[in-house]
């Protein structure tokens, strides 16, 4: 074998090859219809709710406005995966150029970083609601509502350009991704150059982001649970809008450790169709359900989104009717 040679880091050289599918050759067109109807869907779901919180001003509460940057979250992260897995699945060779990668890299990390402080702000508004629900809407002005969302994407995006910048000024002795789509350890391995700051970044940033947003979570919802305890009312409301909270948290929360963990110590000899669904998880099912869950256990959601089906439904049904009488005069 010939030892590695170096790459330049120019974006119109550099071509990465993606290996995640190369054991799904005789089954990709199955594949890329349920891959295709599941973005679809995702998106589908996402934009409903988006567009039901937006349009109806009952909905103006912070809850339903985290919820609602919960969604186009998950629109973004579900972009930054879905349109490049369906090109591969049409295609024999499962190539991506370096800008290409950076992309989704940024794309796939932005959306993680922002759905763990969505959840950890989404966290301390239940338990603003729940523990001091006379204070709430002092608590939760507007103002503090927009600078929590503006907190929402500006840490993420602060900590994602970093990993990139440092990603980019390495220099590359390899092409190949063992994965269905590109994340930073994955280019990071391939390189030449001493990586143990790229590595230390990653540490820290899972410690600080990943760990401190888990901790914050656990904290409100020890005081929610606590507050709830004392009446039946309060349990009803918990199961109501923590509940769905919470199967989001856990889903995405060990999906996602799953997937870092096992790029970084797993054996590379399972099943790699058993590797990519495990791997993908925390991308597809996530933005996919987390629209179902709230929407079907939200009350005023269910309604509103009713309403405008009804709404439809009649202006349907009487548009015909009025050129009906109008040809008649």
């Amino acid at each position: 074998t010939q030892p590695p040679t170096k790459m330049e880091n120019s974006s119109s050289e550099i071509v990465f090859v993606l290996s995640g599918l190369n054991e799904t050759k005789t089954t990709k067109q199955v594949y890329f219809a349920f891959a295709l109807l599941a973005y679809i869907f995702t998106l589908f779901v996402n934009v409903t709710l988006v567009l039901a919180i937006f349009f109806e001003r009952i909905l103006h509460e912070p809850m339903y406005i985290f919820l609602c940057n919960l969604c186009v979250n998950g629109i973004f992260g579900a972009t930054g995966f879905y349109p490049k897995i369906l090109i591969d699945l049409l295609s024999d060779s499962h190539i991506i150029s370096y800008r290409a990668c950076l992309t989704q890299i940024y794309m796939i990390y932005n959306y993680v970083f922002c759905e763990f402080v969505n959840l950890a702000v989404m966290a301390y508004d239940r338990y603003v609601a729940i523990c001091k629900p006379l204070e709430y809407h002092s608590i939760m002005t507007p103002w503090k509502v927009g600078k929590l969302l503006l907190v929402i994407w500006l840490i993420p995006f602060c900590e994602t350009s970093v990993g990139m910048i440092m990603t980019a000024r390495l220099t590359l002795c390899g092409s190949r991704i063992d994965k269905l789509y590109c994340t930073n350890w994955e280019v990071v391995k391939l390189s030449c150059r001493d990586t143990t700051l790229n590595n230390l970044y990653g540490y820290i940033l899972m410690f600080m982001h990943v760990f401190q947003a888990f901790l914050l979570i656990l904290i409100s919802y020890i005081q929610i649970i606590r507050t709830c305890l004392r009446s039946r009312a309060e349990r009803s409301k918990f199961m109501e809008t923590c509940l769905p909270h919470l199967i989001t948290l856990i889903n995405f929360t060990l999906s996602f450790t799953f997937d870092v963990m096992y790029a970084r110590y797993g054996s590379q000899g399972s099943l790699q169709s058993l590797r990519n669904i495990l791997t993908v998880e925390y991308l597809v099912v996530p933005p996919l359900l987390n629209p179902l869950i709230y929407g079907l256990k939200l009350k005023q959601i269910r309604r509103s989104i009713w309403r405008r089906f009804q709404a439809k439904n009649c202006h349907a049904k009487v548009k015909p009717k009025i050129s009906k009488n109008i040809l008649a005069h």
